[in-house]
């Protein structure tokens, strides 16, 4: 087995046997890998196995079966996000999506990196949902999905209010809107937003802020994208998707809102 020192980020544990655990981290060095951590509960690596756990890790890599943690240092556990169920459950979602976008022990530092940015910033309070959506639109290349948000499928016109067609998987302009009697009938600002989604960067993120209208808006198309191009469907998601429905009961109230 080969040893080595990286960064990594603890997707989930389960039980195994009477107090082992499996522990899927994804890793920067050696991508998604499951660990066997003996007697978890009485070991010293506890603190560090917790879902959604931020660590530097010396691990051993078997190729052809479990993997095994030696050591760790450097632990960031994300206590904002675990304080609130609403950046909980939607940061549970993110480390699903990754999860399920790569395949087990493939390098991908660029997705870690964007995972971990994506986790502090919803860590620093940004907003969790657009956050989501970003994460979500950044990463359909990785399930092979690739659609064009930036001109007309048929004119390759630019900068028009434009329309999402199933039929040519891709935008239409007004005046080809006659081409798809079934476009989807948007809001041209949803596949403006999500252009610039597809290509946004870590400081323009510091600085989106959209209205509540807005991001059910983006919410409801991507989902549809999700449904028609990726056909996951994440036990976290059913969660997030549940929430909206009972979750308003725990928000604290507004300032000076009535009661």
């Amino acid at each position: 087995m080969e040893r080595i020192e990286t960064r990594g980020l603890v997707l989930y544990n389960r039980n195994f046997r009477e107090d082992d655990k499996l522990v899927k981290i994804f890793t920067e060095k050696a991508g998604k890998r499951m660990f066997f951590v003996k007697h978890a509960s009485k070991s010293k690596l506890v603190v560090s196995i917790q879902p959604m756990t931020y660590a530097d890790f010396i691990v051993k890599i078997n190729e052809d079966g479990l993997s095994y943690i030696e050591d760790f240092h450097q632990v960031q556990a994300f206590k904002q996000i675990n304080q609130d169920i609403f950046r909980l459950s939607y940061a549970t979602y993110v480390l699903a999506l990754a999860d399920a976008c790569l395949q087990d022990k493939v390098y991908d530092p660029a997705l870690f990196a964007f995972l971990v940015k994506t986790l502090d910033l919803m860590e620093a309070g940004l907003d969790y949902e657009v956050l989501t959506n970003i994460f979500e639109i950044q990463l359909l290349g990785r399930f092979g999905v690739s659609l064009n948000f930036h001109e007309c499928a048929i004119c390759h016109r630019v900068g028009l209010p434009f329309d999402f067609s199933y039929r040519y998987a891709g935008l239409l302009c007004p005046q080809h809107y006659h081409q798809d009697e079934r476009r989807l009938h948007l809001d041209p600002n949803v596949p403006y937003l999500i252009e610039r989604f597809q290509a946004i960067s870590f400081d323009e993120l510091e600085t989106i802020s959209l209205k509540e209208e807005m991001k059910q808006k983006l919410r409801l198309f991507i989902d549809q994208i999700y449904e028609e191009y990726v056909g996951i469907h994440l036990k976290s998601k059913k969660f997030i998707d549940d929430l909206s429905s009972w979750g308003q009961i725990m928000k604290p109230r507004e300032t000076g809102e009535e009661k």
